[in-house]
């Protein structure tokens, strides 16, 4: 029996840095959505545990023991041998939870296959801060280090297209070049779906300037997007993954086919938002 799981890709629509702890990890607050495109996992028991990555985002993951897959494959006991496929689509180290989605799938499939409950947030976390946010695929809150997640609310249908211009940043070094660690919080959500979009415009990312300032090409990024008229642009997470966000399906697959004909070494997605 194999059990297969997506990783949908995970866009921040906005993203405020409101504190630094003691420890050195940030404090965020962040609106969180996924989009109806990704990667996949596979899993079906063996007599060892191994990660075989295939897709057209291969080469760029090596198989090395640090993978988020298989730190994940760990949390389960040690007779939980697996066989473990990954299909990579999604850039690597692009702000858009490639790694950290990869791995919400696999503690979702080897829960599933294993017949085992899921590991704890406090697990979770440990593997990485988007993990829990990834273990599910609706709009939400993110805040803290990650471990706290609330439901956004109600957002109308909205449709994105993503960008990267092939460039993988370290959040590490973005953090570096965050010249403020305590900004303003979000606003809170609006209540209905029909104030969404504007309560969004007026949030931020704050992590979007200091990208800006370790990798130039984002701001190029972001100039091919707002010339296709969408409702907003923004980074997504640490960069350099960039997003428009769309009314319809019809012109974020526009905007996408657009941007794909000038840029052609651009990785280039389009779908709708989960709701």
């Amino acid at each position: 029996m194999a059990i297969r799981r997506s990783a949908a890709a995970k866009i921040n629509l906005c993203l405020h840095v409101v504190g630094q702890r003691a420890d050195g990890l940030h404090d965020l607050q962040s609106a969180v959505a996924f989009l109806d495109c990704g990667e996949w996992v596979e899993l079906r028991k063996s007599d060892r545990t191994q990660l075989n990555i295939l897709g057209p985002k291969a080469a760029e993951l090596p198989v090395q023991d640090d993978n988020l897959i298989l730190k994940a494959a760990a949390l389960f006991p040690n007779r939980c041998q697996t066989e473990i496929r990954l299909h990579k689509t999604m850039p690597v180290a692009s702000g858009i939870g490639g790694g950290s989605a990869d791995a919400a799938a696999t503690l979702h499939a080897m829960a599933e296959l294993w017949d085992f409950p899921l590991p704890d947030v406090a697990a979770q976390v440990a593997l990485g801060a988007d993990v829990p946010v990834c273990m599910g695929r609706k709009p939400v809150l993110m805040q803290g280090i990650g471990a706290q997640i609330s439901p956004l609310g109600d957002i109308p249908p909205l449709f994105a297209c993503l960008v990267n211009p092939g460039r993988g940043l370290s959040t590490a070094r973005v953090f570096e070049q965050l010249a403020s660690k305590s900004n303003m919080p979000l606003e809170p959500p609006p209540p209905v779906a029909t104030e969404f979009c504007a309560w969004l415009k007026r949030q931020r990312n704050d992590l979007q300037r200091p990208a800006l300032a370790v990798e130039p090409m984002i701001g190029t990024v972001l100039e091919a997007l707002a010339a296709q008229d969408p409702l907003m642009v923004r980074m997504s997470g640490s960069g350099a993954t960039c997003f428009a966000l769309f009314e319809s399906l019809a012109a974020a697959q526009d905007c996408a086919a657009a941007i794909q004909s000038t840029q052609r070494a651009w990785w280039v997605a389009s779908g709708a938002l989960l709701i």
